[in-house]
């Protein structure tokens, strides 16, 4: 089932909801009791990734590089 962001029009609270397709535009109840009404938006996503690892050591890139540091290998004190 997909994951729906709604928001409150009144106080912009935002709640996540796991509904059907076929629901996803029908009224939500509001989930404190308060009679708020929440509308569907789209949804905010972040994709996070992890830095790959070499073992503790610094990798060399293309040009010389050989780390975001910018310094030549020789010179990087990085790892």
């Amino acid at each position: 089932m997909p994951l729906y962001e709604y928001v409150s029009a009144t106080d912009n609270d935002r709640i996540e909801l796991l509904r059907p397709m076929a629901e996803a535009d029908k009224p939500v109840d509001d989930p404190k009791g308060l009679g708020r009404r929440f509308v569907r938006v789209q949804s905010r996503f972040a994709a996070q990734g992890a830095a790959a690892s070499t073992g503790g050591g610094s990798v060399p890139l293309p040009g010389g590089e050989c780390c975001p540091c910018g310094k030549s290998s020789g010179a990087c004190t990085r790892g």
